[in-house]
């Protein structure tokens, strides 16, 4: 017998969301698709299938490998899916593109006169 597990479920298994309400509210969002369809967070999924997830401005591409019975530890979470290498490849460079942006001078922490300005302007 074949075991039966929602898409909603694996995503927060694998460890792609906290808790499964973060996982369905992402699938039912369209944040999530299964081989190349937008889904609705009771989709059964299998093994072999591809789930592209969107998260923090970015493209994740998984095929999934295995069910799982739990939700275990990460070493557990991460022989669920493997991520193609192009996905891998844009992560990577997501991540070098982060690594050199420059840091944004704000000043410190405003006086008690911007503190009253800018109370001013959120009209309080």
């Amino acid at each position: 017998m074949e075991e039966i597990v929602r898409i909603d479920k694996w995503l927060w298994a694998a460890r792609f969301y906290k808790t499964r309400s973060l996982a369905a509210e992402a699938v039912a969002g369209g944040l999530v698709h299964c081989n190349q369809t937008r889904v609705k967070p009771s989709k059964t999924i299998k093994p072999g299938d591809i789930l592209v997830i969107q998260k923090d401005q970015l493209s994740i591409t998984v095929t999934i490998q295995a069910l799982p019975t739990r939700r275990g530890p990460a070493k557990e979470a991460a022989l669920l899916y493997e991520e193609t290498p192009e996905s891998l490849a844009l992560r990577q460079l997501a991540r070098e593109r982060n690594a050199t942006a420059p840091i944004p001078i704000t000043g410190g922490r405003p006086t008690k006169k911007d503190r009253r300005s800018l109370d001013k302007i959120r009209d309080y």
